[in-house]
């Protein structure tokens, strides 16, 4: 028989102290339990009684957590997330992928290729529903509330497991209205006289473009009077005519199909451009996470081979 023992006389009330966190207030976390905001700091208080600590330090403008409160933090996220790898397990021996997960994502990529990945997915699952977090602003895969990140770029954090989707390339594209305007680059140092439109990614400005020929190499520092940080924005000012993007042909897949984009310097490569789907290395995967990395994968797997066969 299992027999263990614990201050916490109920241990739901560390519900309080998980939704304090993620909501930033005590007020958060009433809204997200349904209580009031009275009830959630008699709760708190109780809990910080049980345990002779207190969790918190409280100011009139904010809760930051104490040392105690960071401990504790770490050991409820990861007593839920089993109690929930638990219930996923008894649903995946009846067949079925249930829960939510939650998905962060780049703005573009979500809106041109992943939308319809995931509406498939979620239709093959009933069960699952999508939490999805869109926005080019870098989440921290641990801290916060996410089961999955899809990101560009090399991994650079040990504490997760990456998956390449894809080894995407940068393409350099305009609009025929703009090249019409003001002429066809035909190098990649004519990129100093055009207006290009520069994508900021993870607090950096990516205005330093790279070109390789012949096992020779050249970058360019381009400047535009545009500097963005949400893909999506920088495609739709380059398909409106007010400059030249140089994003991940995954992203342009459809305006190149379509003949919105022209893309540039065809003759030119690019360096590879990774994109991972990212899991946190210490935390219990469920399964529907899982499942839904495999499927995104096996998308992307065909995208490629489409793109190879033309």
């Amino acid at each position: 028989m299992f027999h263990f023992q614990t201050r916490i006389e109920n241990v739901n009330d560390l519900q309080v102290l998980l939704h304090t966190v993620s909501g930033g207030s005590l007020t958060a976390a009433a809204r997200a339990l349904g209580i009031t905001p009275a009830a959630a700091s008699a709760t708190l208080k109780r809990l910080e009684a049980q345990l002779g600590t207190r969790l918190f330090e409280r100011s009139t403008r904010a809760m930051r957590l104490t040392p105690s409160g960071q401990i504790l933090l770490e050991y409820a996220q990861r007593a839920f997330e089993l109690l929930a790898e638990g219930e996923s397990q008894l649903d995946a021996e009846r067949g079925a992928l249930v829960g939510t997960v939650r998905v962060s994502a780049p703005s573009d990529l979500a809106r041109t290729v992943l939308m319809p990945m995931f509406d498939e997915f979620l239709r093959l699952h009933p069960g699952v529903k999508l939490a999805l977090n869109v926005g080019d602003r870098v989440l921290d895969v641990l801290r916060d509330e996410v089961d999955l990140a899809i990101r560009y770029g090399e991994l650079s954090d040990s504490r997760l497991v990456a998956r390449l989707l894809s080894l995407a390339h940068p393409v350099l594209s305009a609009s025929s209205d703009y090249l019409r305007r003001h002429g066809t680059p035909r190098t990649p140092t004519d990129l100093v006289d055009h207006n290009c439109i520069s994508f900021i990614r993870g607090g950096r400005t990516f205005s330093s473009w790279r070109f390789g020929q012949n096992g020779q190499w050249t970058t360019v520092r381009v400047s535009g009077d545009r500097i963005v940080d949400d893909a999506s924005l920088a495609r739709e000012w380059a398909v409106s005519g007010a400059g030249i993007i140089f994003m991940t042909e995954i992203e342009q897949r459809r305006d190149l199909q379509s003949g919105n984009l022209v893309r540039l310097l065809t003759e030119w490569e690019t360096d590879p451009y990774p994109l991972h789907a990212l899991l946190p290395s210490g935390r219990f995967v469920p399964n529907r996470v899982r499942a839904l990395v495999d499927f995104i994968a096996g998308r992307f797997a065909e995208l490629w081979l489409s793109n190879t066969e033309h």
